[in-house]
């Protein structure tokens, strides 16, 4: 079986691993957490980098930090990861929705005005599996409208968008360094921001707002989102080969495009905008409406020739969570939705051999036969 990911893992890994372990300081007090955060936040150009436990926690602590109201509307992408959706609903507000571009899969920003009511407070861009959102059409808004922006970045380690890093964008934005990600922390994510006041917040929410002189007195609650020394080494190690990283990512997305570019009923991924060229988190392609079978059996079939596959996202507004909450009654975004129902992405991590590169395309060719 190829995986569907696997990290690469042998640069100075081993050795800042061992250094928190001699030294004994595996919490989240040792002073990689410090380092990791700095480095990022300047690679990205942030002044500020606040590292959590994972990127889930990440967008917990972004949007509780900007302390929205309960009833507060903040536009999203329908087409995304639950945690986006889930960080808003739990800080009370009301996730709203847009569609998907059909070509990039991100969101389609030009849907974003027409959501706007006078309860809107935050949009939330999330750029999805290797192409940056259009950007200065979403700011423009913000600014007419005085709304605040969340970057999602979790997918765009070293992506750039018009020359300017990813993750450097809006009030606040986030990463994630869960073991499929360009930098990964077996588990981690991270908070920038450029804004004092929001970077204290993040670091008190974070540490379950323990007050600086009164370490066990506490004026509101919390969370527990630390991320340890432990993988602040292993994030450092790899940030260190970010560029490396980068490369060999687009030089699979290439690879991969060369090889299924005339293959029958597949949609793949642009290899670049007028704005940013594909960083390829992902390996994702889409079954066009002439393939009798949909994703689900693609990766079936796909799975019994030894290759991993993992599907699309499942749209916010068919999620049945959602549905029990009363949200998103009688929404509709046929982009997404189709997204869902027809993409998956086939092995890309880090680790990746060109030889496997050919495995796969071989199956994939196999299965598209019919």
């Amino acid at each position: 079986m190829i995986p569907v990911n696997e990290p690469l893992l042998d640069g100075n890994e081993k050795k800042y691993l061992n250094e928190c372990i001699d030294s004994g300081w595996i919490s989240s007090e040792g002073p990689f957490v410090r380092k990791f955060e700095e480095k990022l936040a300047a690679a990205v150009g942030r002044r500020h980098g606040i590292a959590v436990c994972n990127g889930t926690a990440a967008l917990e602590v972004a949007v509780a930090a900007l302390s929205l109201k309960p009833g507060d509307e903040v536009i999203m992408p329908a087409f995304t990861i639950i945690s986006c959706a889930a960080a808003i609903v739990r800080s009370g507000c009301v996730p709203v929705l847009v569609d998907s571009d059909p070509l990039t899969w991100n969101m389609e920003v030009r849907q974003i005005e027409a959501k706007i009511t006078s309860r809107t407070k935050a949009i939330m861009v999330v750029h999805i599996y290797g192409l940056p959102v259009d950007m200065d059409p979403v700011q423009n808004i913000a600014d007419r409208f005085g709304l605040k922006v969340i970057e999602d970045a979790a997918e765009m380690h070293g992506q750039t968008y018009k020359g300017r890093a990813c993750g450097s964008f809006g009030d606040i934005s986030t990463f994630s360094f869960y073991p499929n990600k360009h930098i990964t922390t077996g588990e981690g994510g991270m908070v920038l921001t450029d804004d004092d006041r929001l970077a204290e917040r993040c670091r008190l929410l974070r540490n379950l707002c323990f007050l600086p002189k009164k370490r066990f007195v506490h004026e509101e609650l919390g969370y527990n989102f630390r991320m340890t020394n432990l993988q602040a080494a292993l994030g450092l190690a790899q940030l260190e080969r970010l560029n490396e990283f980068v490369g060999r990512k687009r030089q699979m997305g290439k690879r991969y495009t060369e090889l299924l570019s005339e293959v029958e009923g597949l949609q793949l991924m642009p290899v670049k905008t007028e704005y940013a060229e594909n960083i390829y988190w992902v390996y994702g392609m889409v079954l066009k409406d002439s393939v009798a079978f949909d994703a689900e059996e693609a990766m079936r079939r796909l799975g019994t020739l030894g290759i991993g596959t993992r599907p699309f996202f499942w749209p916010m507004h068919e999620q049945p969570v959602f549905r029990k909450m009363g949200l998103f009654n009688a929404e509709s975004y046929p982009v997404a939705e189709r997204l869902a129902r027809r993409g998956f992405y086939i092995p890309s991590g880090m680790a990746l051999t060109g030889e496997q590169i050919e495995e796969v395309t071989k199956a994939v060719k196999e299965v598209m036969k019919g």
